[in-house]
């Protein structure tokens, strides 16, 4: 059996159940906010919602749940991005001849509009036709407002399933039309579960620094893969526990990160700094709080504006670390 493509089903078995049984019961609603951190598997159950939702409705025996059997007609016709009742709409590469490139800032009007001819017409294989928009909050305002005009009179026969990270960011409207379905954070069992099955390689101490990485959110520990993210953290929490008086451990890190070829691991540290300082915060009280707080949000202010405003990497890596060493 297949659940649909990258879809590992652990984890957020209330919100899993909430749709099924809606699913089951005939009364299902035209629009579902899938919200929660990202990286949790929301754009993994939306993807398979909207299998089982078009082998159901093309009327494939399946078994109980979300389950599709690997053999489906539906699920390689969706597998070859050939379905003509399936719909993803996300960011596109900003060069389309590049289709591995940099991707767009945003989902463009001109890919909800592209929609219309669907919506003109009944549903090609099965009863239902599914639109998927991984991430909601990744529409231009304009496209928003496109889409909303469909979610106010829903074409007949269409599910939309929007995934949202930031959902307080939407038009309250669009929140308003959709039926929330929450998805919250993953135990560090699951995640390392679902770590180990994308990473079977994976020693022991990586497969650990992702796990703490991860934050509850597998998607994040991936995103770090094949980093040596256990080494990074090391040199954060040793600077942080004994304030690195000769600099020997900042002046090395800053060497380290600060080529071209380490920008993934740069990336990684500005990441794991910041978090990092939240683990030490939770741990104190009165004044030395006072000190991880401000350090967290000076570190966390740096971070974006290291990525804003690319900023030399071997300074900001200095200054990152100054942070840390408050910490000592």
């Amino acid at each position: 059996m297949t659940s649909g493509p990258g879809y590992r089903p652990l984890g957020n078995d209330a919100a899993k159940a909430a749709f099924v049984a809606a699913l089951d019961s005939g009364a299902l609603h035209h629009a579902w906010l899938l919200t929660g951190a990202e990286g949790i598997g929301k754009a993994g159950f939306a993807r398979a919602a909207a299998l089982r939702m078009l082998a159901e409705g093309a009327g494939e025996a399946l078994p109980p749940g979300l389950a599709v059997p690997a053999d489906s007609r539906t699920a390689a016709l969706v597998a070859a991005g050939s379905h003509p009742d399936f719909r993803l709409l996300a960011r596109l590469p900003k060069d389309a001849d590049k289709p591995d490139g940099e991707l767009a800032r945003s989902i463009s009007i001109a890919q909800v509009r592209a929609l219309q001819p669907l919506f003109a017409t009944a549903p090609s294989m099965s009863r239902r036709r599914v639109v998927v928009i991984d991430a909601i909050d990744d529409l231009e305002r304009n496209a928003a407002n496109a889409l909303l005009k469909n979610l106010e009179e829903p074409p007949q026969g269409t599910i939309f399933l929007l995934v949202s990270h930031m959902p307080g960011r939407l038009l309250p409207t669009i929140r308003s039309r959709c039926r929330l379905l929450r998805f919250e954070r993953l135990t560090d069992v699951e995640v390392g579960t679902i770590i180990r099955d994308a990473l079977p390689d994976a020693d022991a101490a990586e497969i650990a620094a992702l796990v703490t990485a991860a934050e509850g959110a597998p998607g994040r520990g991936l995103r770090f893969a094949g980093l040596d993210l256990a080494s990074v953290d090391a040199a954060i929490a040793a600077i942080a526990n004994d304030g690195d008086p000769d600099n020997v451990r900042r002046a090395a890190l800053a060497r380290q990160l600060a080529g071209k070829a380490a920008q993934p691991r740069y990336e990684a540290f500005l990441d794991r700094v910041p978090a990092h300082i939240a683990r030490v915060a939770r741990t104190r009280t009165g004044a030395p709080l006072k000190t991880a707080l401000d350090a967290h949000t000076a570190a966390r202010d740096l971070a974006g504006a290291a990525r804003g405003l690319s900023l030399d990497a071997g300074g900001t890596v200095w200054e990152m670390a100054g942070l840390l060493a408050r910490l000592g």
